[in-house]
């Protein structure tokens, strides 16, 4: 038999373990949150966003807030069965590990530049402001133009529809922008009712020889793995991608966003 007293300490020593992993918990999770309303404060107040996606980083913070608080107070945290425990700690790592899997793929093909002599280069839309394009917009146009310059027998396609927020349709703006910049008129094809990605390559398609013509895709970093992909499921033959930059100041956001798209896109079959 096990004293009565000697019993409670071994007791309390298994308390205080157990207290010490939920104390750490909470500090990652206060971390976390306050890192999360950090960034959503700064996007809100410096960066001009074209969406109001940002705002998840302030739900974000307060989740974070809520688990800090609730594994902080160890009673609270014994009262929720341990089998249920267990369960949210394997879908937690689950669900990590695909996040990071899935920006994996995307980072891999931040850097992407296409050989030259494309056939057509297709220009992805994004806002259009009342001053002309968003920056997002503006880095895939000036990136295009380092390609259509270099290449000058290569088509462009402008692609994009009129968004509810925007004075003209992306693809009127686009190309706009590239004639102002000295891409002649006949070498842009303009598709202009597209509202999403798959739309845009869809619709494009209409314009071009999908089966024929070797494609270069314009988009920002982050985007390119989702566009690539979705164009090799809509039976592209020949693709490459032409990553444009991103502001600094949103990429965390750009990455977060991206990662909902594309599982987004994966559950409904267009990847």
């Amino acid at each position: 038999m096990i004293p009565l007293e000697k019993s409670k300490r071994v007791i309390y020593l298994d308390r205080r373990g157990a207290a010490k992993g939920h104390k750490s918990a909470a500090a990652f999770f206060g971390v976390l949150g306050t890192g999360c309303l950090g960034y959503f404060v700064y996007q809100l107040i410096f960066v001009s966003a074209g969406s109001g996606f940002f705002v998840i980083w302030g739900l974000m913070a307060a989740g974070c807030g809520f688990l800090s608080v609730f594994l902080a107070h160890r009673n609270w945290v014994e009262k929720v069965p341990k089998w249920c425990r267990r369960t949210i700690q394997i879908l937690f790592g689950m669900c990590l590990v695909l996040f990071l899997l899935v920006e994996g793929l995307i980072i891999s093909r931040f850097n992407a530049w296409p050989k030259a002599g494309a056939d057509v280069c297709i220009i992805l839309g994004a806002q259009m402001k009342e001053s002309g394009p968003s920056d997002v917009l503006q880095r895939r146009l000036d990136k295009a133009l380092e390609y259509l310059n270099e290449n000058p027998g290569t088509v462009v396609v402008v692609s994009g529809g009129q968004g509810g927020n925007e004075p003209v349709s992306e693809a009127l703006g686009m190309k706009e922008y590239l004639v102002a910049k000295g891409i002649a008129e006949e070498r842009i094809l303009t598709e202009d009712a597209s509202t999403n990605t798959w739309e845009n390559l869809e619709y494009s398609a209409k314009l071009i020889d999908k089966d024929r013509d070797s494609v270069v895709i314009v988009t920002n970093n982050f985007h390119v793995f989702r566009a690539m992909s979705i164009a090799e499921k809509q039976g592209y033959r020949t693709i490459e991608g032409l990553a444009a930059s991103t502001h600094k100041g949103s990429l965390l956001n750009n990455m977060l966003r991206e990662f909902l798209g594309v599982m987004k896109d994966f559950l409904v079959g267009n990847l």
